[in-house]
């Protein structure tokens, strides 16, 4: 089987990856979560690797938030940063900025990427929104703002009242870059050539684990999405946790694609952060 083989078959369905024909997908080039990566048409520069804050996040708080605390998520967060990962994605459905503004206390923060996401849908929603961000996560300014989980395949259109508000806090110099996180494959396609979006989070593993379609109907867009210069966070890259167990073989499949520039994973120890930064660089070449 070779790698296009693998691909047309996950088409079909959800992959197996009981006997995951890894070696397909290494690249030749070694990779690290620490790697500087200029993200979207902003070249907002971050690590590849970014501490997700919100593994089975709903309602105002995560497996992160949950688990550890405002001391714990911050020593875990302090430590990343000491070992090289800047890009901290986070969210206002995860409760977790008052987390990172607990972080940010021994860490500087012109020196680390903050992502976030708004679920509201109307522009005075997202207005307050930008502001009450920037009050719990202690900030002035906000790297990037996504509007999150779009699934309408019109969503540009309905959401045309956020974008101009967006819009407008990056002409004020309090977003830095913007863009969506999609749900469905129809609204995934969308923001492959919507020109407002600058950056996308996208679901993708070979399991197609909490996907919005098969990893090779996924990866068609995500390509477009590149070649329309936008940058392109790969969520979901463990399947929200399901596929922990093949996390070398979801890494050596996400790391070998070029349409991916960078990845959240989110982290519940140190432990666990300190041994994706170990498996990263194995996963990206071909043993």
């Amino acid at each position: 089987m070779n790698r296009r083989q693998f691909l047309s078959t996950g088409a079909a369905g959800a992959v197996s990856l009981t006997a995951f024909p890894y070696h397909l997908f290494a690249a030749d080039v070694k990779k690290s979560a620490t790697d500087r990566i200029k993200l979207g048409p902003k070249k907002i520069e971050l690590s590849r690797l970014a501490l997700g804050t919100g593994t089975r996040g709903s309602g105002g708080s995560s497996d992160q938030t949950r688990k550890l605390g405002y001391k714990g998520f911050a020593d875990l967060f302090r430590a990343g940063y000491d070992q090289g990962i800047n890009f901290w994605d986070s969210a206002d459905q995860y409760g977790s900025h008052t987390y990172i503004r607990e972080a940010l206390k021994s860490v500087p923060r012109e020196k680390v990427v903050i992502l976030s996401k708004t679920n509201s849908t109307s522009a005075a929603s997202v207005k307050a929104d930008i502001d009450r961000f920037r009050r719990e996560l202690g900030v002035d300014y906000i790297d990037v703002l996504l509007l999150h989980k779009m699934e309408a395949a019109d969503w540009n259109v309905r959401m045309t009242g956020p974008m101009e508000v967006v819009s407008e806090a990056a002409d004020r110099g309090i977003i830095r870059s913007h863009g969506v996180s999609c749900h469905t494959i129809e609204a995934l396609r969308t923001a492959a050539k919507e020109p407002w979006v600058e950056i996308e989070f996208a679901r993708i593993n070979p399991a197609q684990a909490h996907m919005d379609a098969d990893p090779a109907t996924v990866l068609s867009v995500l390509k477009e999405m590149k070649r329309n210069g936008k940058g392109v966070v790969g969520m979901k890259i463990l399947g929200q946790g399901d596929l922990r167990s093949k996390a070398d073989q979801c890494l050596q499949f996400a790391l070998a694609q070029n349409c991916i520039d960078c990845m959240t994973i989110g982290s519940e120890s140190r432990a666990e952060m300190e041994d994706l930064l170990r498996k990263i660089p194995a996963a990206s070449v071909r043993g």
